[in-house]
């Protein structure tokens, strides 16, 4: 799978752990950077460029550190089409994508370690959205409200 990753200058702590993991896994990295604490990055201008990835198909899934976790997911749940969510626990890793088509996985490095990371990639990249009835017609909903707060 093509993975887009982005970290800001707190997120870049986690930084040598995703790419490792995504490495042993054998998926392919669009890597967005940064790859330092300094200058400071700000979140929303990662989440602009790892959203913009997805969109563009250049990767079918992104992950997005900062230092808690939440500016990156407030952030990235901005941009039509990106699914965004801080999952610190392996279901809702998972779970996000099978019930949610989660496209985004958002990660704290200052909430949590390298071991916890490599489990969380694994569950949300090892998900696959679950294409029943009630989640596709709650995601119609989803892209309505997108639709129409685009529009005015």
């Amino acid at each position: 799978m093509n993975v887009a990753v982005a970290f800001d200058h707190r997120g870049v702590h986690l930084r040598e752990t995703v790419l490792q993991t995504l490495q042993a896994d054998g998926h392919a990295i669009v890597d967005l950077g940064t790859d330092t604490d300094e200058p400071r990055i700000d979140y929303p201008d990662k989440a602009r460029e790892l959203g913009d990835a997805v969109n563009d198909r250049r990767a079918e899934r992104g992950i997005l550190v900062c230092g808690s976790g939440v500016g990156a997911a407030v952030a990235a749940c901005k941009i039509a089409g990106i699914r965004a969510a801080i999952c610190h626990d392996t279901y809702s890793a998972h779970q996000g994508v099978e019930h949610d088509d989660m496209n985004v996985l958002c990660l704290g490095s200052e909430v949590i370690g390298p071991s916890l990371t490599v489990e969380l990639v694994r569950a949300f990249l090892g998900a696959q959205f679950d294409g029943g009835e009630r989640y596709v017609r709650r995601l119609e909903k989803v892209a309505a409200m997108e639709r129409e707060m685009a529009h005015g």
